[in-house]
């Protein structure tokens, strides 16, 4: 009886275990399955005849916002399939704008990458004549920021020959408590934080004809959260690459 008893229960066991086992991988594979995050309908080949484009993604898991995988879609006029990868991350989108300047809309697609930043992800890209081509994303600045004696900061951009001053006297008392300054002198030569470009803003470009794009490049102080001002950068895309407009600084 003793035997029986324990070849019921170890086979109860057994079978309970597959089914967890089901039942994990029935709700792992309803996580791994692609959700539609946007539609499209654009003549992006410049044939005049718009092609269907479907952005999706698949989630990390059931609950999460966050995207592991991100894609589109692209049906062409003469049915044709195309499918453009992109990197991971939160709420993907696509902006059709002609971007290279071939009377052509363009596919700029951006994802949020998470974290404290800000920062987005992008990749251009042109479907002229059915043909997919990757357009680069313009660089971030050389910009150079560092700490000056009586609660200072110096920001310089090389690409424009420009110096700016930045007062940070209302922070003084954060700065003393983290031991950058004592007495208005600084304790060590200290770098601001400078990040790469953020974030990118499709935009007219003065005394140019088209469309161009706006970086926003964030300078912080002792900590991210320490902003101390951005740079923008105008961007207008001639001659087959980048080329800067012109670039500000903006305090906050």
């Amino acid at each position: 009886m003793k035997k029986e008893l324990l070849f019921a229960f170890s086979a109860f066991f057994f079978m309970s275990l597959h089914a967890a086992a089901g039942a994990f991988t029935n709700a792992e594979q309803k996580a791994l399955e692609p959700r539609v995050e946007a539609v499209y309908h654009e003549d992006v080949t410049g044939t005049g005849k718009k092609s269907d484009i479907t952005l999706k993604g698949i989630p990390f898991d059931q609950e999460s916002n966050y995207l592991k995988a991100i894609w589109a879609d692209v049906l062409l006029d003469n049915q044709n399939k195309i499918r453009i990868n992109y990197e991971p991350g939160y709420e993907p989108s696509i902006t059709f704008k002609d971007f290279n300047h071939d009377r052509v809309k363009d596919m700029l697609q951006s994802s949020v990458t998470g974290g404290s930043g800000g920062f987005y992800s992008y990749k251009l890209t042109t479907l002229k004549e059915g043909v997919e081509t990757d357009i680069p994303m313009p660089p971030s600045l050389q910009v150079q920021g560092q700490f000056a004696d009586g609660y200072k900061a110096i920001v310089t951009i090389p690409e424009i020959g420009k110096t700016y001053t930045v007062d940070l006297s209302a922070r003084k008392d954060d700065y003393l408590r983290l031991g950058i300054y004592k007495n208005g002198k600084l304790n060590e030569p200290t770098e601001l934080m400078v990040d790469p470009i953020a974030y990118f803003k499709p935009s007219k470009i003065a005394g140019k004809k088209g469309w161009g794009l706006i970086g926003y490049q964030r300078v912080s102080g002792a900590y991210h959260a320490d902003g101390i001002g951005t740079v923008e950068s105008y961007w207008y895309y001639e001659n087959g690459k980048w080329q800067m407009v012109h670039a500000k600084w903006i305090t906050y």
